[in-house]
This record gives C-alpha cells, structure tokens and sequence, in this order.
C-alpha cells in the first residue's frame, strides 16, 4: 500500500437495511479506500468483504421484518495502519457461534459470504451493541 493520506482518519455514513443500499455501501466504501490511497487489489477485496457483511446484516437480522424503515451505519476508521470497518444494527440479535460458512466443497450458490470475510480479513469480532445498537460487527485488516 503507498502511504495513507491520513494516519487517522473516520468516516460513516448510514444505509437503509434494504438489498437496494448494498451499491451505496459498496460506493461509499470505495470513495474512503480511495481517500486513504488504499491499493486497488486490497480495495477491491475490503469493498466485497464489507457488502458481503451488509448483505448478512439485511438478509439474515431483517429476514423477519424486510420493509423495515431501520438504518444501519457503516463506519470505516484509519488508525497507524489499522483499518477498522464497524457496523451497527438493530436487527435480530446475532449469536456470533451460529455464524459460520457452510463447506466450500458443498459446491451451490450462496453461503461464501463469511468464507469470504474471514479470508480477507485480519479479525472479525462481534462485539455487544451500544444503545440504540443491537449488534456491533467489526472487521480487521492490517495495513
């Protein structure tokens, strides 16, 4: 990666919980990659890795309520080359030991998303939802 723009750097911005935000997410997050001058192999891998994260957020903590006029936030933070991508939600509560791929030889359209993240990313937490959050996911990648 060539130097960062800013050693500290944050953003967010929130996106209605519907599949129809997933291109202003992924366009939103390629506008601060390209602010911190991120290189465009790694952008492009970090940008799949958060739509696949906010694809789950509206496909699996809304499946019950997918009219819903909830928002979720995307933050992204830069610090001493440290990227941090936060999401918040107030969708159904996650239980961080169900979230799991299914078996990449289990040849069929879907489920990769998770395989995806936590092959691009250096750490992939779940963390307890400050209010009005329910859940707080946060992924990792070293600069």
């Amino acid at each position: 990666m060539s130097g960062l723009a800013q050693t500290n750097h944050t953003e967010k911005k929130d996106f209605l919980v519907r599949s129809s935000s997933l291109k202003d997410v992924r366009t939103f997050c390629r506008e601060v990659f390209e602010k911190l001058h991120i290189e465009q192999n790694l952008k492009e891998e970090l940008v799949l890795a958060i739509a696949e994260a906010a694809q789950n957020i509206v496909k699996h903590a809304y499946k019950d309520n997918p009219d819903t006029e909830d928002k979720m936030v995307v933050q992204i933070s830069c610090n001493e080359n440290k990227l941090q991508i936060g999401f918040y939600d107030m969708g159904t509560p996650v239980d961080p030991t169900k979230v799991k791929h299914r078996e990449i030889d289990n040849v069929k359209p879907g489920g990769l998303g998770t395989f995806f993240i936590q092959e691009i990313m250096d750490a992939v937490e779940f963390k307890d939802g400050n209010k009005p959050w329910i859940n707080h996911l946060v992924l990792t990648k070293k600069l």
